[in-house]
């Protein structure tokens, strides 16, 4: 990808776009945003056609063209369509959202089949750590969360991660009780013990337009 798209899409950037032109890739997931919309539908059909030189084609349900940004819900409300669309990647819904204050805001939140099978995996492994100590399960759940926090805890996503942190709970919680049919481990000892071994929801990611503002010791 790197030889057949990224040093393409770069050189066409330079050379054909009309307005400012942003590229985002990982792996076969990429995002590319247009100043204006003349450029897009020039890049897509230029892409396809680098593409087909590679013998690599477009994924004909995963690939659309959509209005975004802070200025697509005046527009589209104007021309009565409803609100902007959202589109995934990287295991978030990318919205056209507002703030507090009524001003855009880009909002990001973790969809929801992904969760769905992240916690069945989950579930599935409890079920083979059924017996082990709750110490041992307790360690093994930390760095589960922790490792879900570090993807996902994006800005204007602390309720899915709060979310997933309490079906994680609820699932320990089941796995314990299965341990014996005479232990009635009640939600507040399930809470304490919870709060003893897994991470607290918090946003570990800075907000996009903060992304590039890096400071250097020299």
């Amino acid at each position: 990808m790197h030889y057949a798209f990224d040093l393409w899409a770069n050189r066409w950037r330079r050379r054909e776009a009309k307005g400012n032109v942003i590229i985002v890739r990982y792996a076969d997931d990429i995002v590319v945003g247009f100043e204006h919309e003349a450029d897009a539908r020039r890049f897509w059909d230029a892409m396809q056609a680098r593409l087909e030189e590679f013998a690599l084609a477009l994924h004909p349900d995963k690939t659309r063209l959509l209005e975004f940004g802070r200025n697509a819900a005046g527009r589209r409300k104007r021309y009565g369509l409803g609100r902007p669309e959202t589109f995934s990647f990287l295991g978030c819904i990318f919205i056209c959202g507002r703030s507090r204050r009524g001003a855009f805001q880009l909002q990001r939140k973790t969809r929801g089949d992904r969760m769905r099978e992240k916690l069945r995996q989950v579930k599935e492994a409890l079920r083979r750590r059924m017996h082990d100590p709750i110490p041992m399960q307790g360690q093994w759940l930390r760095q589960v969360v922790r490792g879900y926090f570090a993807h996902h805890a994006v800005p204007t996503n602390s309720r899915a991660l709060a979310a997933f942190r309490s079906h994680v709970t609820d699932l320990w919680r089941r796995t314990l009780r299965r341990r014996s049919q005479k232990d009635a481990l009640t939600w507040d000892r399930m809470a304490q013990i919870a709060n003893a071994w897994l991470p607290r929801p918090r946003i570990l990611h800075p907000w996009p337009s903060d992304r590039f503002a890096v400071k250097h010791p020299r």
